[in-house]
């Protein structure tokens, strides 16, 4: 094993990998550590993408064989109780066009190791089945490498990316941030289901090589602060549902049975009916929001991506963060090798990148929103209940006066919810987002 380098990289996801190809773009040695027998083998398959971001590291990604599923032409946002729900959708000709790959679903198994390729043929050096034990440190607390399981296989270097996830023991051993909080972090299961190609375009209405996401709240997770999703891929099917990990300790609720009844939904049932289930999985996802990001510079180290809470909750947006923070880091290892200045003032440039992009403005803008979702769970309990009931009323036609309908719908919804908790609802909602 390589005794010394540059920049030594822990984990070979979005960040860690968008890291090494900046840096080996500019000639630094680097060392790319990834716990897994392969780049991606930890990590969910079936997700999405964001095509802007990944072309700022690999300009042509697609020309490249990027391992894309399906173009998203579509989404969708539905809000489901028990028997049914509400459906909202955007379509546009130019995500098929000129704003093609604008998102698209990929299986992280096969795009991690895409992506890990690309930077190893850049000249980074990624090795994998190398699991980092901890930070090596000099007399005076800078970090000066990483200490592997590997025999003899202390790796000395002048930085340290952390880029090693959520469940990052690193980071929360070395004191670089504290293990996250059950309310901070979501447990998503995921389920993958596999069916013919054709059948997935029939049923989302797609032509060939283009496809849908669909975003779930409501009912479906059992009072659970939580979402679910469905990802078209080219020939299967992702089901996601998930929920705070707190809640799941509270309520007692196992994962598996939450995405067994998920499949059973009149609105979920239809879109893999026929389909063969290939792979299951669980996943933390990082949900505490702007407060819980923690430092992300220290003398000789910098935290990326998950690592370091990076994940906008309302959006669903982590990967593209996780790119964006990994190039940013790397550039602010250009900034401080050119002065020879590697403590965390030297730096300094990464925090900077982030403060002035998206990633800390839309982190900043949601910052309350983590918190309303968790306060508010009769967005996941009576109102599912209460929209379902007045849908079912006013679209049945069984003879009864339209505004008799309306009045039992109203008596209905007072005595389920007071006026005064509906409007604290919705203020509290458009603080969360505005």
């Amino acid at each position: 094993m390589t005794e010394q380098c540059e920049v030594a990289i822990v984990g070979a996801g979005p960040a860690g990998i968008s890291a090494a190809c900046v840096l080996a773009d500019n000639g630094v040695e680097t060392v790319v550590l990834e716990r897994g027998e392969f780049p991606g083998s930890k990590n969910i398959s079936g997700g999405v993408l964001y095509g802007h971001d990944l072309a700022r590291i690999i300009p042509d990604f697609a020309e490249k064989d990027c391992p894309i599923e399906r173009n998203i032409v579509e989404s969708r946002i539905w809000y489901l109780g028990d028997q049914g729900g509400y459906s909202l959708g955007f379509r546009d000709r130019a995500f098929d066009d000129e704003h093609r790959f604008n998102v698209f679903t990929v299986g992280r198994a096969k795009f991690d190791r895409w992506f890990a390729q690309q930077a190893a043929d850049k000249g980074a050096l990624v090795l994998s089945a190398t699991r980092v034990t901890d930070l090596l440190r000099d007399k005076d607390g800078k970090v000066v490498g990483v200490r592997t399981d590997r025999p003899d296989g202390d790796l000395r270097a002048d930085v340290v990316i952390l880029a090693d996830g959520i469940n990052s023991p690193l980071a929360a051993q070395t004191g670089f941030r504290p293990e996250p909080d059950p309310e901070q972090v979501a447990l998503a299961v995921k389920e993958v289901i596999e069916l013919p190609e054709e059948v997935i375009s029939e049923r989302f209405n797609v032509t060939e090589g283009n496809g849908v996401t669909i975003e779930v709240l409501g009912g479906m997770t059992k009072g659970m602060n939580g979402v679910g999703a469905v990802y078209t891929n080219q020939k299967s099917v992702s089901l996601v549902i998930g929920g705070n990990l707190e809640d799941f300790a509270t309520l007692k609720l196992k994962p598996y049975e939450l995405i067994e009844d998920f499949k059973t939904h009149p609105m979920i049932a239809p879109l893999i009916e026929g389909g063969k289930p290939k792979e299951y999985m669980a996943h933390w996802l990082a949900e505490g929001g702007y407060k819980h990001i923690p430092e992300l510079s220290c003398d000789g180290c910098l935290i990326t991506g998950d690592s370091a809470m990076l994940f906008n909750a309302l959006h669903r947006e982590g990967s593209n963060m996780a790119m964006v923070s990994g190039s940013f880091a790397a550039k602010a290892i250009l900034e401080a090798r050119q002065r020879g200045d590697f403590s965390r003032a030297g730096l300094s440039g990464y925090q900077r990148r982030l403060s002035d992009s998206f990633v800390m403005k839309d982190m900043k803008k949601y910052k309350r929103f983590p918190g309303f979702l968790q306060k508010h769970k009769e967005l996941f309990t009576i109102l599912p209940e209460l929209s379902g009931y007045a849908g079912r009323e006013m679209l049945q036609v069984n003879g009864v006066p339209k505004k008799e309908k309306q009045s039992d719908i109203w008596k209905r919804i007072k005595k389920e919810l007071s006026l005064f908790r509906v409007l604290r609802l919705i203020w509290a909602a458009w603080r969360s987002v505005k």
